[in-house]
């Protein structure tokens, strides 16, 4: 009796052993269509987060490489191009445009200056990675360049310190550094340009920095329509509608709140021989009014060419 039962259990292990591989073979067999379906779903999941991407990351259609190498390098400018302003971030709370776009003592501005003193903190204006990072003593000084998701690329001039490293991903608004004077500047400002392709576009289109603000949700950028428009955003948000480049006072019409669009801040431009008292002198004010407002000391080292605010 012990046997027979040794012998019946014996038989159901092998039956059971040998079933064990058809079965796992049978579950495989179902599994493989489950398996290529999911991979057909992933395959589509994947596609339209490309999809997406590319929607709403119009630099990666305009720009064929990327480098830690040039400031700019200009490639073919689309006839038209929408760019989205949304989610900015002004670079600085300043709202001094001191220096136009646009031809300036006989050469080409190819952006805006903005009076900010050493030391003001300077901000991403959209959100993006950092291209360079860089230190150029006969031109930007210090210097910063972003590619921004909607196919801006930012400048950032003449700053004391850099806060941020190549190919840093930034948010709109994050700091990257400080105001400064480095490079080729008479004066502590930020020289901000904004460029598409390479190409350098007259930052009053999109932004207003007498209040602080983007002209717009959008920019639709047409290469017909282009110079007459720039002309008219230095009209309305420039430094004072034109360039003054006299050797004497810089009067420019700015302003220091939205609601006051006249008010007028006066600039002496340094000559060879000056001194703080014999520009405070002319300007009817004092030595010590000249260094609280620009921020020096009395003992301070005048260049000529460098910007001094008076009143």
């Amino acid at each position: 009796m012990i046997i027979s039962n040794i012998k019946k259990l014996a038989v159901l292990a092998f039956a059971a052993f040998v079933a064990t591989p058809v079965a796992a073979q049978d579950l495989l067999a179902k599994q493989a269509p489950v398996d290529r379906k999911m991979k057909a779903v992933d395959s589509m999941v994947l596609k339209r987060i490309i999809e997406q991407e590319e929607k709403y990351n119009p630099s990666a259609d305009l720009y064929e490489d990327w480098n830690n190498v040039y400031a700019h390098r200009e490639t073919t400018l689309p006839d038209s191009f929408r760019i989205d302003l949304r989610g900015f971030h002004m670079p600085t709370d300043s709202r001094v445009v001191t220096s136009n776009f646009g031809s300036r003592w006989g050469r080409q501005h190819k952006g805006l200056d903005i009076k900010v003193y050493i030391g003001d903190t300077i901000r991403a204006a959209f959100s993006g990675k950092i291209r360079i990072v860089k230190y150029e003593p006969k031109g930007y000084g210090k210097y910063v360049v972003i590619r921004h998701h909607n196919g801006l690329e930012t400048i950032y001039g003449h700053m004391s310190k850099h806060l941020v490293v190549e190919n840093q991903e930034v948010k709109a608004g994050e700091p990257i550094g400080l105001g400064g004077n480095t490079g080729r500047s008479t004066g502590s400002h930020l020289h901000f340009e904004t460029r598409l392709c390479g190409v350098a576009l007259n930052p009053a289109l999109m932004f207003d920095f007498r209040n602080q603000d983007v002209v717009g949700d959008f920019y639709n950028f047409n290469r017909k329509h282009y110079a007459a428009e720039s002309a008219q955003a230095t009209r309305l948000r420039g430094a004072g509608g034109s360039v003054t480049t006299s050797d004497d006072d810089l009067d420019l019409a700015v302003s220091s709140t939205p609601a006051r669009a006249t008010s007028n801040v006066h600039f002496h431009k340094v000559k060879k021989g000056d001194t703080l008292q014999a520009i405070a002198r002319k300007c009817h004010t004092t030595v010590d009014k000249l260094c609280k407002l620009n921020h020096i000391g009395k003992n301070i080292r005048l260049r000529p060419g460098q910007i001094l605010k008076y009143n």
